[in-house]
């Protein structure tokens, strides 16, 4: 066996330990696939929300590197902290709905709706730390919530 061989063997031994990926049914190979598939599906997040919070009047260069920062940070907590592969990133119909709707229709600044988020998040841990929000979810009726999903993805197939 050659040092790379080996130094692959060792890397796959890390990863099955911290991730437990036969205790998943999963392999290194499997979840490599799947995060290149993942990032490929969602880096286009990384180039439209710069041009979405553009709009609203952020600077374009600074939202594009928030946006990488926040979606490898959050990527890579949930990946190390809560052991699952999921992606985090910027949710594009939410921001739409911030830079046409509340900066651009109702005249609200950038800044002052940043903080009307900032609190909003607070609330939200809030209701997840006290166990409301999981309450409040289990009680919206299904068909609600695919109306909703369904109702955010042509908002956003309209906006181009």
């Amino acid at each position: 066996m050659s040092k790379q061989d080996l130094s692959l063997d060792a890397n796959q031994g890390l990863l099955e330990r911290v991730f437990k990926l036969k205790q998943h049914g999963t392999t290194v190979r499997t979840e490599t696939i799947a995060g290149i598939t993942t990032f490929l599906t969602m880096v286009y997040i990384v180039f439209v929300n710069p041009q979405i919070l553009g709009a609203a009047g952020m600077d374009t260069q600074a939202v594009f590197v928030t946006t990488c920062l926040v979606a490898a940070l959050g990527s890579i907590l949930m990946g190390l902290l809560a052991n699952l592969p999921v992606a985090l990133a910027p949710a594009m119909g939410l921001n739409a709905f911030f830079a046409f709707v509340v900066v651009g229709a109702m005249g609200i600044s950038w800044q002052v709706g940043m903080g009307a988020i900032f609190w909003g998040a607070i609330g939200f841990l809030l209701l997840t730390i006290f166990r409301i929000r999981y309450w409040m979810i289990a009680n919206i009726p299904l068909s609600l919530r695919v109306g909703i999903t369904s109702g955010i993805g042509l908002f956003i197939a309209m906006m181009g």
